[in-house]
């Protein structure tokens, strides 16, 4: 059984919640999301409450109930409030700047490196090392978030690279002589 398939959502007001088969979209202030839901989780929306329900056995499906409720509760924090992620750059010259639809990052190579923007995410660069990322896809920002980490992971001996501005790195002692 799933304890988070089993909690009703609330619609807030200002969103709209459709259903079409397995498809549910989500529209509100921010924008608009869809997403596919299992086929075996059936979903009902009764006034401003949205219930999930498994379709068969909810002890097989309890991971499935839960995630079908948690994707549309994402949606719909999305298109409300929004998301968004804070990274910081660390290093001696690094910097980033947005320009158009394009992230251009100096993080210590011999090249500038540029990521290209999705749509539907905003990059924000405060004093050329902080960095935030916004958007209504709780997945589409974590995921550029993460692409834009991995250009420079941060190393364990002198903590240079890109960051979540939360992150703790462990740090390494040196070689000794």
């Amino acid at each position: 059984m799933s304890r988070v398939g089993k909690k009703i959502i609330t619609i807030p007001s200002g969103v709209e919640v459709s259903a079409n088969g397995r498809t549910v979209s989500v529209k509100g202030a921010k924008g608009t999301l869809s997403e596919q839901l299992p086929p075996s989780i059936a979903m009902k929306v009764a006034g401003t409450e949205i219930t999930f329900e498994p379709q068969g056995n909810p002890r097989q499906l309890g991971a499935s109930w839960g995630t079908a409720r948690a994707l549309v509760s994402n949606m719909i924090v999305g298109v409300t409030k929004g998301y968004s992620i804070s990274l910081k750059l660390i290093g001696v010259g690094y910097r980033a700047g947005v320009q158009g639809q394009k992230l251009n990052m100096t993080l210590g190579y011999s090249h500038p490196i540029e990521v290209a923007i999705p749509q539907g995410i905003t990059v924000e660069v405060k004093d050329q090392t902080d960095l935030t990322i916004t958007g209504s896809s709780k997945q589409a920002v974590g995921q550029f978030a993460s692409i834009v980490r991995g250009k420079r992971a941060p190393e364990p001996f002198k903590g240079k690279g890109v960051r979540y501005t939360n992150e703790y790195i462990a740090m390494k002692e040196g070689k000794k002589k």
